[in-house]
């Protein structure tokens, strides 16, 4: 049985998207370096798919299958995982020359749960912040990675719902890299009384 990661990359006052929702923690000259990308690229060792959500996935789909990602230490795992897009809109998920990515479009928990169950490595989830809410509240998150990056928004969305208050967290493993960034790994306390 596979766990659920849900990897984000945050400010440094915890937010995962702008006030206007957008993923802006990057503007500026901060961008991840060869060093978090091995990193990262270790971390996946253990995952059989990558879950989106249907606008993360057109980010994603507008990039990584594409030339300009040609040189990127990720590109070829990104590639060569199964990709697996949660919506009720989208009826199909190319992914340039490899393999289309399998769209859902039932509830997200449900098939969460059954993911879980079928697979023997890990799933992660990266941006989705309307997906990972849902999947937060349904209880489904087993490991929250946190990449810290040097610059703030001010205001913005987090990466836990308001329901996930009091939640205690572990830390699993901590990481500083030479361009700023920070990534801290967390498991969820689940209160088992």
């Amino acid at each position: 049985m596979g766990q659920l990661i849900v990897q984000q990359f945050v400010s440094a006052d915890g937010f995962a998207a702008d006030a206007d929702n957008e993923f802006t923690v990057f503007r500026g000259e901060v961008m991840p370096s060869d060093e978090i990308d091995n990193e990262t690229l270790a971390r996946l060792e253990t995952v059989d798919a990558i879950v989106l959500g249907a606008n993360t996935y057109r980010m994603f789909a507008d990039y990584w299958p594409r030339p300009a990602s040609r040189d990127e230490i990720l590109a070829p795992r990104i590639n060569e995982l199964p990709k697996i897009v949660f919506s009720r809109r989208l009826e199909s998920a190319p992914w340039g020359d490899f393999d289309p990515a399998m769209v859902i479009s039932e509830n997200a928990t449900e098939a969460i749960e059954r993911l879980k169950e079928d697979l023997d490595g890990d799933l992660i989830v990266w941006g989705s912040l309307t997906l990972t809410e849902e999947l937060f509240e349904a209880d489904l998150v087993d490991i929250v990675r946190l990449v810290i990056v040097p610059s703030v928004l001010g205001a913005g969305r987090s990466v836990f719902p308001p329901t996930f208050a009091g939640t205690r967290l572990r830390v699993l493993r901590t990481g500083t890299f030479d361009d700023g960034l920070v990534a801290i790994e967390y498991g969820i306390d689940r209160d088992d009384s």
